[in-house]
């Protein structure tokens, strides 16, 4: 089992990070932006749709998608608090309107913890890994 950090915060800085977050823990699944013009039906779709305009963004869904079912998740609510969460489903393209507010459209299923954790609770290298920014998903080698 890997481990990964989540931010689940849109690169669009118009799009209220807290709505990703609600989304992601009220319906159990991790996720992160690329709005599609037109939904995809596979991820080989959404994979072709994003390189025509971001081959970066192509290449970070590509590895987000093949993460193994049972890696685990960190990620940060809106109060900066620690969640960690568990991969249990297969990558889909969300086409409810209001993944497409929270730029949240790319997802997995995921089991968060229903407990948050403050910094003493929660391993150094995901504090660390937090701490250097950012918006990409990342492994977190030092726990794996």
């Amino acid at each position: 089992m890997a481990v990964h950090r989540a931010p689940m915060r849109s690169r669009d800085d118009a799009v209220d990070p807290e709505l990703a977050l609600e989304r992601a823990f009220a319906l159990g699944v991790v996720g992160m932006g690329g709005r599609l013009a037109v939904p995809p039906a596979s991820l080989a779709e959404a994979l072709a749709e994003l390189s025509e305009s971001d081959e970066r963004a192509a290449r970070r869904l590509e590895r987000f998608a093949a993460l193994p079912v049972g890696d685990q998740v960190w990620t940060r609510d809106a109060d900066g608090r620690y969640r960690s969460g568990v991969l249990t489903g297969e990558w889909r393209y969300d086409v409810d309107p209001r993944a497409h507010e929270a730029d949240l459209v790319h997802v997995r299923a995921t089991r968060w913890d229903p407990e948050s954790l403050d910094e003493a609770g929660v391993p150094p290298a995901v504090v660390a890994t937090f701490a250097r920014g950012g918006r990409n998903l990342q492994r977190i080698r030092a726990l794996d």
